[in-house]
């Protein structure tokens, strides 16, 4: 039976990676932190995933476990008779996965056990590059990375909306989702080959599909957010939000600033039509009331999204790149700096709270550059009409739509 060891037991580990490959027949091996979650799957064997949509169904997921990642010398173990491994931990976290991974990968070469492929799922762009760096710091200087690890850089869109505390106290390992359940990735990167599983779209230009997520998927789902809490900061669903004919008219307009730009960019790939059916596909997505995603989960962590390579910051630059107007999704971009969305404890997102206490007190041009990541001096025509937003936006609390005019 092959093996497919899965750093990260959380919402994509769990409700997209875990669930593909289990179906495939392989035996999913989660390494993950928590030792509950450890527990609980090594207990159980299985878990359940409730999906959360028109057609809602239970899936069983089975012939699963897992390793803690402190037992270093199991989850090594685990490495070398892998047959695929993927990481769905965050961005922020990896930097405790690549010891012990890059160790692994050191002795499947040093025991003639051949190349492994890493299937990236960490929702960034140029992930191969990063994941490179994280793992030479713990390899040897003439290691052979090239040819001992096939980076596979991915594009995930599946929405996995947060649950409550009663809800993971009664079942750690249930999971809800939406019925999406795409693994877009890289079809060039593998070194072993595309492994068969259903659900799994190689591409051959992954970057195309990783900037689309991006800027078209992740942005537009970010201001929905964003211009929702805007609009009453009370609004506890995304799908109240893009039921307002406003709001979803202004997130509509954002998502095509992107998609045009992307057309231009990558006209092998994208072109008016199934853009189009790309962003209706999304905008009916995140009108989905059975998921019960909230404001809070998909506008948390501004610092992140507001960031020079994310969501709002990318997309523009892309934008005047290719001399596309981009007025709503700069409006946008200046409305999320009010956005103080709040979990169902009435807490701010940690970063949130940093973001309120020591950068927005310091000021738009402070943001713009330290945040944003913006040139004074090659993109102040961007952050000037960032900046003009902002201050209307500030005199006219609540009234983001009076920009639009």
């Amino acid at each position: 039976m092959k093996k497919i060891v899965v750093f990260g037991a959380g919402n994509i580990g769990r409700s997209l990676v875990g669930q593909l490959f289990s179906k495939a027949g392989y035996e999913v091996v989660f390494v993950d932190m928590d030792k509950k979650i450890v527990k609980e799957l090594n207990r159980q064997r299985r878990y359940k995933i409730v999906i959360k949509d028109k057609y809602p169904e239970t899936i069983l997921v089975e012939n699963v476990r897992a390793v803690n990642i402190e037992e270093s010398k199991k989850v090594i173990d685990e490495i070398l008779s892998a047959d695929t491994v993927s990481t769905s931990v965050g961005v922020n976290n990896l930097q405790g996965v690549y010891p012990v991974l890059a160790t692994g990968i050191k002795e499947r070469i040093n025991q003639g056990k051949g190349p492994i492929d890493i299937i990236i799922c960490e929702n960034i762009r140029n992930s191969p590059s990063l994941f490179r760096e994280g793992l030479l710091k713990y390899l040897p200087k003439s290691f052979p990375l090239d040819s001992a690890v096939g980076l596979v850089e991915t594009s995930i869109g599946k929405m996995v909306p947060i649950m409550s505390k009663e809800e993971k106290r009664k079942d750690p390992l249930l999971i809800y989702a939406e019925a999406y359940n795409k693994l877009i990735l890289d079809a060039n990167a593998f070194k072993k080959g595309v492994p068969k599983v259903e659900g799994i779209e190689p591409k051959k230009n992954i970057t195309a599909y990783v900037d689309q997520k991006l800027f078209v998927h992740n942005m537009g789902h970010s201001a929905t957010a964003y211009l929702g809490y805007a609009t009453d900061p009370e609004m506890k669903y995304v799908w109240e939000a893009i039921d307002d004919s406003q709001i979803r008219e202004c997130v509509k307009r954002a998502m095509w600033e992107s998609g045009k730009a992307l057309i231009h960019e990558y006209p092998s790939e994208f072109n008016e039509k199934n853009m189009k059916d790309h962003i209706e596909n999304l905008i009916e997505r995140f009108g989905n009331k059975a998921l019960g995603d909230t404001v809070y989960r998909v506008g948390r962590d501004l610092l992140r999204k507001l960031s020079r390579n994310d969501r709002f910051i990318g997309a523009l630059l892309l934008d005047e790149k290719h001399n596309v107007p981009s007025s709503c999704t700069i409006m946008v971009t200046a409305t999320a700096m009010f956005f103080r969305g709040k979990d169902e404890y009435g807490q701010l997102f940690p970063r949130d709270k940093e973001f309120a206490e020591k950068f927005f007190p310091l000021g738009i041009e402070f943001i713009l550059k330290n945040v944003c990541g913006l040139n004074e001096t090659l993109e102040s025509n961007l952050a000037g009409k960032i900046k003009h937003s902002y201050f209307r936006i500030m005199k006219n609390p609540g009234k983001w739509y009076a920009e639009l005019s």
